[in-house]
């Protein structure tokens, strides 16, 4: 076969698999029922040999982040809200050795509580901000708390995330954006937000020139309804959207870190004492769909641009073809110009994995160590874009070149979760912590999460904290 041959079948080939993947349905982790009580066997779940897992507490409602004191004693930060527009009361629990809690503090209706950090006697919240704005919150271990931050812009589609602990004792935290990728759309409505806040939109954290492409009326950084110009240029200011930020633990101003991600969901400080975050990747929805865009793990270099809303993992989204959404127009420019050429990332994960509160191993009598441990919370399709399997629902452990490997994943033909596969493992990982030891990994799982026609089905009540060991 000639080469023209052979990239004339590759194209053929390629367009087939498009229509094959435009005519089929979607079968994502969440498009199935659940009732009842939520079954648990970690003997579901496949972990390492010489590894096991275990149930640390269950019944939690919406669970999404752990941290340890000195004395090794356990906090758990529960939402207060989940996709679906579902809210309860956001608190933060210290669990006790028999699963058991006590509540150390409730929040407003200003969730989700998107994870909890400990320092020097204090815990510190990301306060998502859906409501009011994000916050980050110091709190006490007797309960007392301060607003270290606030009017955050999280008011969109993503929160405010976090937060971990730098080495410089600095309280880092990321902000997502307000939109899937820069444009206010029908999308946005569904969500809910639109109808609250029809001013809201994305802002950058520099000044950018748009090139003034619209979509259904719509412009990049604009709200609903407004339309943008060539050569328009939206001001910067902090803060921003799709950013990362620290603060001192003792409150002042955030200070802007880096930028151009979607939604930097997870924080990590590697043992050699470098940055690193997961961002979760565009979805094909809304006015400007993105397809095959994966999750990232990135090493923050501070000061960089990290792409969004016109790069995907350092590549422009209007590159080829692979951006395309099937039967969709390709992913158009929004900006005349970039603050920086975005850089290579560590690890691209699966699409719509949704991959989120990681940790690096630092023990060697846990293994892996400098290696990462990513909790994926799993795919939303078809709301974020169709899929033809099950995405995420797993813990996988990338290694020092940026390969991905299984690491805590349920049994079964496919990689889905345990509602969908019919037992008792996981559900909805959401974030991975090692304890102060560094010799257990801890996974919380945010519990049963289905999506029907009508959006995502939160379950209160079916979160479950996990703990890895090693045995041998």
């Amino acid at each position: 076969m000639t080469r023209y041959a052979q990239v004339a079948w590759i194209a053929v080939l390629a367009a087939s698999l498009a229509a094959c993947f435009e005519l089929s349905g979607s079968h994502g982790g969440g498009q199935t029922t659940f009732s009842g009580t939520r079954a648990l066997n970690p003997a579901d779940i496949a972990v390492p040999d010489g590894y096991r897992i275990d149930v640390v507490a269950t019944g939690l409602t919406f669970p999404t982040g752990i941290a340890f004191d000195a004395s090794g004693n356990a906090y758990v930060t529960e939402s207060g809200y989940a996709y679906g527009e579902v809210t309860t009361v956001p608190r933060l629990l210290r669990l006790k050795p028999d699963g058991r809690h006590d509540v150390i503090v409730t929040g407003g209706k200003n969730g989700p509580w998107n994870g909890v950090a400990f320092h020097d006697g204090a815990l510190f919240i990301a306060e998502g901000g859906q409501f009011e704005g994000g916050r980050l919150l110091k709190v006490t271990l007797e309960g007392a708390v301060t607003v270290l931050v606030d009017d955050l812009p999280s008011l969109g589609d993503h929160h405010t995330d976090g937060p971990v602990i730098g080495p410089d004792g600095w309280v880092y935290f990321g902000q997502g954006t307000a939109t899937n990728s820069g444009v206010v759309g029908e999308d946005n409505k569904k969500f809910g937000w639109v109808a609250r806040f029809p001013d809201f939109h994305d802002t950058p954290c520099r000044d950018l020139t748009l090139t003034g492409q619209n979509f259904n009326g719509t412009g990049a950084y604009s709200p609903l309804g407004t339309i943008s110009q060539p050569g328009q240029v939206i001001a910067g200011r902090v803060p921003c959207n799709g950013a990362v930020f620290r603060v001192r633990p003792d409150g002042g101003s955030a200070e802007l870190v880096a930028w151009g991600f979607r939604n930097p969901y997870g924080l990590a400080f590697s043992p050699d004492g470098r940055l690193f975050l997961t961002e979760n990747g565009y979805d094909d929805r809304g006015s400007r769909p993105v397809h095959g865009a994966g999750d990232v793990l990135w090493a923050v270099t501070p000061g960089l641009w990290y792409g969004w809303p016109d790069f995907h993992a350092g590549k422009p989204l209007n590159l080829g073809d692979h951006y395309v959404p099937p039967g969709k127009r390709k992913p158009i420019p929004l900006l005349a110009s970039y603050p920086n050429a975005p850089p290579e990332p560590v690890a691209v994960l699966g699409v719509h994995a949704s991959a989120n509160g990681f940790d690096f191993s630092r023990d060697a009598a846990f293994g892996f160590v400098g290696e990462a441990f990513i909790a994926e919370f799993g795919d939303m399709a078809p709301a974020v874009g169709k899929v033809l399997a099950p995405v995420g629902f797993r813990v996988v452990r990338v290694d020092r070149g940026g390969a991905i490997h299984d690491f805590a994943v349920n049994r079964g033909k496919q990689t889905a979760p345990a509602s969908l596969l019919g037992h008792g493992g996981l559900e909805r990982p959401i974030a991975a912590r090692f304890d102060a030891s560094g010799r257990t990994l801890y996974v919380v799982d945010f519990g049963v999460m289905t999506v029907a026609k009508k959006g995502p089905e939160p379950r209160p009540g079916t979160g479950v904290v996990w703990k890895i060991t090693r045995t041998r």
